[in-house]
């Protein structure tokens, strides 16, 4: 039923150069792997990995050639019972969310390509996520929210600033699971400068943030995928009044 009503909302999100919809073929899913592969590791092949079978996934696409510009996933779960089947779970200890009551979904490998800079596309994307949890009447949108490079020195302003100011309600936070992870809110002891914070924040994350988000209390150290990722949840009614004005307005 969810990807049905997915579909019904999100094959006629067209704003603007752009279209968002959802992957119908296999050729269409091949098409955000190829994507994917290109965005992560800078080279033609292939991203995929066992949960693509089970997740729908988003293409955001130019209206008049066609050309994939976006892509991303979700992974739709009934509510915290099922956390453990979602990609984040590998890498975090998640048993405080399996008592969450109320529709949840993933939101993963979220990419665009690398020769795109429109900010437009951004939106669109955002709209389409706002189409479908609007929907589906989902109550968490949560995923891991990457930062370029594993070296955690590059961010550290960002990293003080998701301490100071972000971090995950107690009764949902995250714990260590992980070999590898840099404990920033245990670690860090500096006032963030913020205007560096921003600018080294990533741009899905900072929308994150601008919801209302939180993040877990460490950073995984992903080796493989050349990033350091933290988990990122946001909880639908929280998020503001005004931004979810702005979020539907695209999604409208």
């Amino acid at each position: 039923m969810q990807a049905r009503v997915a579909d019904v909302v999100l094959t006629d999100l067209r704003r603007g150069r752009y279209l968002a919809r959802l992957a119908a073929t296999p050729n269409d899913v091949e098409a955000a792997q190829a994507l994917r592969h290109l965005a992560f590791h800078g080279q033609p092949g292939l991203d995929c990995d066992s949960f693509d079978d089970a997740c729908l996934h988003v293409l955001i696409e130019e209206r008049t050639s066609g050309r994939l510009v976006c892509c991303f996933r979700f992974l739709p779960l009934a509510d915290g019972s099922e956390i453990g089947r979602s990609y984040a779970a590998q890498y975090y200890e998640l048993s405080a969310l399996e008592i969450y009551v109320g529709p949840m979904v993933e939101l993963g490998r979220f990419c665009v390509h690398p020769d795109v800079r429109d900010p437009d596309v951004l939106r669109v994307a955002w709209g389409a996520m706002t189409a479908y949890v609007d929907a589906t009447g989902v109550e968490l949108l949560f995923g891991c929210a990457s930062f370029a490079g594993t070296e955690a020195a590059e961010y550290l302003d960002a990293f003080a600033m998701l301490k100071a100011r972000h971090l995950a309600p107690k009764r949902w936070l995250p714990r260590v699971k992980a070999p590898d992870v840099f404990r920033f809110a245990a670690r860090l002891r500096r006032k963030p400068d913020v205007r560096k914070a921003m600018s080294r924040m990533p741009p899905l994350l900072r929308t994150y943030l601008m919801m209302g988000g939180w993040v877990s209390d460490h950073a995984v150290v992903d080796r493989s995928m050349n990033t350091l990722h933290v988990f990122t949840g946001v909880e639908i009614a929280a998020i503001p009044a005004a931004r979810k004005r702005l979020l539907r307005a695209v999604a409208g």
